[in-house]
């Protein structure tokens, strides 16, 4: 697979000091890099497990098997079922529970460096995955926190310095769980009832090995594939039986956005967001799910007869920079907003007895303008393109880089505005850049969707403001899912949208980004420096 726009020299260098670090382990001493490489003695882990990064070839297609990068995982101390391998080619699902504290030896056993993220997370700065703390092959990283966040779906994945997008591409992503207390108690679906669906999109060769994106214009555009994997196989198929069941969706592509929907128009319920359960079950006709976020839903089949079929799929709709995504994508492949089969459903037996929706879920730490530290200060995340390059905040990434308006006082709560370049009154700086309406590659740049990732903890939506009125928005408004945790946002061509995040407990510099990885290589990254 090519991996464009990565320097040679830089991929050889990397290369070359992997394979001298694994002969002469002195020489990262010698480097004075920030790695953490031991544990941590006074640290108790309940949980402590291997993680290798490490080359695979994996059958996914029928024919020749497929070269990947893949986490494969060993439980060395904690519940059996912490650690459970799925087929397909990505890592295995970590289980957790709230109040672990957990411990992971990450080794790399790729050419390249490379560093892991736990995605939703609230973790120290040193165990957030920053690329500042990539490693090369053959050397370790210890991770060592405990999991301070509600039951929900998270998931870990590569953040490398300007190879996330391949090495995500490349199936070094992974789902974690984690459960407490007030989840239980619910008494949710469970075991061959909770069903994980990590929705990503490929192209492969006519020998079946994975093909990326060549040229900068088109990984401007985000990558698009024309083939549709469910945990890392193709052509997903679920048994099921006429009852309810959770379904645990991540969106894991580099740059597609779905409109999930059930081909029979079934409304979806939802009963929970990135960071955790709602308070109540919400009913939507669709769900729009970016690149990063992930949503439960419930799902009951009751009612439906045996050899009936359900199939999920993404809605068509527009907005999402179709036009452009056909640049994107390989030839043949799906343009960005198409409608298509994402999974399909079997009824394969009629049972009499299933769980009922719960009415009230869990109750959620409900955030507003009183709870802010400085009601007069809203940070800005103002989303633009200079030169041919993403930007937020006029600025494209430093590896240690922040400006004073990203410099967070820590043990505060924050509002934060996220909005397109020149669209906020007083605030916008794109002088002739031209808008989303304007003409050329930079005003058809600005017309993009963005998935904004921010890290540490996660945030609540205060509002979401379409400053144009756009028929292209009417295919997506009624998929947004406005309450509970989040910490990744999807900001449309023309919205303005405020947040409220807590950065408590933890100093140092947390990324927020693009979660569309071909920006995020691209520069579309900054710093928050948390003092």
């Amino acid at each position: 697979m090519a991996h464009s726009e990565i320097s040679r020299r830089k991929f050889l260098q990397y290369t070359v000091l992997g394979s001298l670090a694994s002969a002469f382990p002195g020489l990262n001493k010698a480097e004075n890099r920030l790695i953490n490489k031991e544990p941590d003695k006074n640290f108790r882990p309940d949980v402590e497990l291997e993680l290798y990064a490490q080359n695979a070839e994996v059958p996914i297609l029928p024919g020749a098997h497929t070269h990947v990068y893949q986490y494969s995982g060993k439980l060395l101390k904690g519940p059996a079922h912490t650690v459970k391998t799925i087929p397909g080619y990505l890592g295995p699902i970590l289980n957790f529970e709230r109040g672990q504290k957990v411990r992971i030896f990450f080794y790399n056993r790729i050419a390249e460096p490379v560093i892991t993220h736990w995605h939703g997370l609230h973790v120290p700065q040193k165990m957030d995955g920053h690329p500042m703390y990539e490693i090369f092959n053959g050397e370790r990283f210890v991770y060592e926190f405990e999991i301070d966040n509600p039951a929900a779906t998270y998931w870990y994945h590569s953040h490398t310095h300007e190879m996330t997008a391949t090495q995500v591409y490349q199936g070094l992503a992974g789902l974690i769980t984690v459960r407490d207390a007030a989840e239980q108690k619910l008494e949710l679906p469970t075991d061959e009832y909770e069903i994980p669906l990590i929705i990503q999109d490929r192209t492969f060769t006519r020998g079946n090995q994975l093909q990326y994106l060549h040229g900068r214009h088109r990984r401007m555009m985000g990558f698009l594939g024309d083939t549709i994997l469910i945990n890392g196989q193709a052509n997903a198929t679920f048994p099921v039986k006429s009852r309810a069941y959770r379904l645990r969706l991540l969106n894991g592509s580099n740059s597609r956005i779905y409109k999930l929907g059930w081909d029979d128009g079934t409304p979806l319920t939802v009963i929970g967001t990135d960071g955790g359960l709602l308070e109540a079950p919400e009913t939507f006709p669709y769900v729009m799910l970016a690149p990063a976020e992930r949503v439960e839903l419930w799902m009951d089949f009751s009612g439906r007869e045996k050899g009936s079929e359900l199939t999920l799929q993404s809605l068509g709709y527009k907005g999402g920079g179709a036009r452009m995504g056909r640049m994107g994508g390989m030839r043949g492949g799906l343009p960005q907003g198409k409608s298509f089969p994402i999974a399909k459903f079997s009824v394969k037996e009629r049972v009499g007895e299933s769980h009922q929706l719960p009415k009230k879920l869990v109750p959620i730490r409900q955030l507003s303008a009183k709870d802010l530290t400085s009601p007069d200060r809203t940070v800005p995340i103002e989303i633009g393109m200079r030169h041919m390059l993403f930007q937020l905040n006029d600025q494209t990434f430093g590896m240690y880089d922040h400006q004073n308006i990203e410099r967070i006082p820590v043990n505060t709560i924050q509002k934060i505005r996220i909005f397109h370049e020149g669209r906020m009154s007083g605030s916008g700086r794109g002088g002739g850049m031209g808008g989303p309406r304007g003409m050329g590659m930079m005003g058809m740049m600005l017309s993009l969707p963005h998935p904004i990732h921010l890290h540490g903890q996660q945030f609540q939506i205060l509002s979401r403001k379409q400053n144009e009125s756009s028929s292209d928005y009417e295919t997506v408004k009624d998929g947004f899912i406005h309450n509970g945790w989040k910490d990744t946002v999807l900001v449309m061509p023309g919205e303005d949208i405020e947040i409220i995040k807590p950065f408590e407990d933890y100093t140092g510099l947390y990324l927020y980004h693009c979660h569309n990885l071909e920006h995020e290589d691209l520069g579309m990254m900054r710093n928050f420096d948390v003092y």
